[in-house]
C-alpha cells in the first residue's frame, strides 16, 4: 500500500474510483488463491449440476408431453354437449324449466357430419378424422370378450394419430380391401387366440350377428387399450351398429396443438358439440408438472445458496485480514460505500467465475447425460435419456449463483465498511 497513492483526490472520477476498487478487489482475490479456487469450484459444480438437473428434468417432461400428444388427438369432438339445450319454452318464459327431459328416440351422433369435418379442415391448421365408436362382443374359439370398436376412414386415422406406427402385422389401410375386414388390439388377440386371416364373430348392440376377417394387429404400447380395442372401416361400423352415415366423434390434429384450446373453443361455439383439448383431457398431469418445476428450481437455489457460503466465508477472512488496510483507505478519503463496492465486487468476482465455469460445465453433462443408452428389456429397443438445451436454465442457474454471491459478500463487505480507522489503528499491534 505504501508504494502506490491510492487516495483518491479532488478530481478522481467515479470510474478511476471504480478501476481502483476493482483492481484491489482482484489482488485481495488472488492472494488467497486456494481458498478462491474452492469458492469458484463450489459455485461452478452448483451451476454445472442444476443446469444438468433441469435439461434433464425438462427434457424428460417434454419427451412425455411430445408422446401424449402423438397418442391422444389434439381435440376430441363428441356428440355430448357440456349443458341441455334450451326447450322452446325456456326461450319466451324466463320461469319456465325442465326436468329428467328424455326424448322418445335416441338421437346420438354427430349432425351432418360431413358438413362439420368440412367446415374444421376449412378453418383450422390441421387434419380431421371421423368416427363411430360402438360396444360389441367377440367371439372365437369358445370365447365371449367385450370390445370397444372404433369405425374409421384408415387414411384420416393414420393423418391424426401414431396408429400406423403401431401397426404389429398387417396395416390399417387393410381395412379398405374388403368389407369384412376387423383390426384387433394384440392382447385382445391373444386372450381370444386369434391371429390374422381367422374369421371372428361379432356381436352387435341389437344382437345381430356378423363374422369378419382379422387383417391386422395393433400394439400401442397401452395394454388395457389393446385388450379390448378393434376397428373397423367407418361404413362397415354403421351398418354393424345399425346407424347409417353415424358418426359421434371427430378428432382433430393440429400443425401447433399448443392452439389446441381455442380450437376447441371455437369448434364448440359453432357446433355446440363438448369439444375437448389435450389440455383439457390432461389438466392435472399438466399442474403436476408446475409443481415439479417449483420444486426442481426450489432444489437449484438451495444448491446454489449452500455454494455462497464459500463466498461468505472468504470475504469475511479477507475483511479480517485486511481491516489496516481499509483503515488506511478510509483515512486517504475512501467512502464506506467505496468499502461496500470493494468486498461485493470481490464476491462478484468469484461468482461470475464459477458462473462461466459451470455453464461449461452443465453442457458437458448435459451432452454426456444425451449419450446414455438403455435397453427395453421388453423389445429390445434402445432408450437414450431426453435432455433439452435451454438458455432459460442457464439464465436462472448463473442468475442464482450471482445473487448468493453478492448476498454472500455484502454481510462482510457491510462490516467493513462501518470500521472506524481510528480504532482499528489504536488496536493495531
Amino acid at each position: 500500500m505504501a508504494d502506490q497513492d491510492v487516495r483518491p483526490t479532488a478530481k478522481s472520477s467515479p470510474i478511476d474510483v471504480t478501476l481502483l476498487l476493482l483492481d484491489l478487489a482482484v489482488t485481495h482475490v488472488v492472494a488467497r488463491g486456494r481458498q478462491t479456487l474452492l469458492a469458484i469450484l463450489g459455485v461452478a459444480l452448483g451451476v454445472g449440476f442444476s443446469v444438468a438437473m433441469a435439461a434433464l428434468l425438462e427434457g424428460s417432461q417434454k419427451d412425455f408431453v411430445e408422446q401424449l400428444i402423438n397418442a391422444i388427438p389434439n381435440v376430441e369432438i363428441t356428440d355430448e354437449r357440456r349443458e341441455a339445450a334450451q326447450q322452446p319454452a325456456q326461450l319466451v318464459f324466463d320461469d319456465a324449466q325442465f326436468n329428467s327431459l328424455t326424448t322418445r328416440e335416441d338421437p346420438r351422433g354427430i349432425r351432418n357430419p360431413i358438413a362439420v369435418t368440412g367446415a374444421i379442415r376449412a378453418n383450422v391448421e390441421g387434419r380431421v378424422s371421423a368416427a363411430l365408436q360402438v360396444q360389441g362382443v367377440i367371439r372365437y374359439a369358445g370365447r365371449d370378450t367385450g370390445v370397444s370398436l372404433s369405425g374409421v376412414v384408415p387414411e384420416d386415422e393414420i393423418s391424426v394419430s401414431q396408429i400406423g406406427d403401431d401397426m404389429e402385422a398387417g396395416l390399417l389401410t387393410d381395412l379398405n380391401s374388403r368389407a369384412d375386414a376387423v383390426v384387433l388390439g394384440d392382447d385382445l388377440a391373444e386372450s381370444i387366440t386369434a391371429e390374422v386371416g381367422d374369421t371372428v364373430t361379432l356381436v352387435s348392440p341389437a344382437g345381430d350377428i356378423y363374422s369378419y376377417r382379422m387383417v391386422g394387429i395393433i400394439d400401442s404400447g397401452n395394454v388395457a387399450a389393446d385388450a379390448g380395442t378393434g376397428y373397423l372401416l367407418l361404413s362397415t361400423a354403421q351398418v354393424f351398429a345399425g346407424r347409417p352415415n353415424a358418426v359421434n366423434t371427430v378428432r382433430v390434429s393440429l400443425d401447433d396443438p399448443d392452439t389446441a384450446p381455442q380450437v376447441a373453443s371455437w369448434i364448440e361455439s359453432q357446433f355446440g358439440y363438448k369439444s375437448v383439448s389435450w389440455q383439457e383431457a390432461n389438466e392435472a398431469l399438466l399442474e403436476s408438472f408446475i409443481v415439479r418445476d417449483i420444486i426442481m428450481y426450489t432444489v437449484v437455489a438451495a444448491i446454489l445458496l449452500v455454494a455462497g457460503f464459500g463466498i461468505y466465508n472468504i470475504i469475511s477472512t479477507i475483511t479480517y485480514e485486511k481491516t489496516r488496510d481499509i483503515a488506511i483507505m478510509k483515512s486517504l478519503g475512501f467512502y464506506e460505500g467505496d468499502m461496500r463496492r470493494l468486498f461485493v465486487m470481490e464476491g462478484l468476482a468469484m461468482g461470475i467465475a464459477g458462473s462461466l465455469v459451470g455453464a461449461a460445465l452443465g453442457v458437458l453433462l448435459t451432452i454426456a447425460l444425451g449419450q446414455v443408452e438403455f435397453v427395453n428389456p421388453q423389445s429390445d429397443d434402445p432408450i437414450t435419456i431426453p435432455v433439452i438445451f435451454s438458455p432459460l436454465h442457464y439464465s436462472i442457474a448463473i442468475g442464482i449463483a450471482l445473487g448468493s454471491a453478492v448476498f454472500a459478500a455484502y454481510m462482510p463487505a457491510r462490516k467493513a465498511s462501518v470500521l472506524n480507522p481510528v480504532d482499528i489503528i489504536r488496536g493495531a499491534t
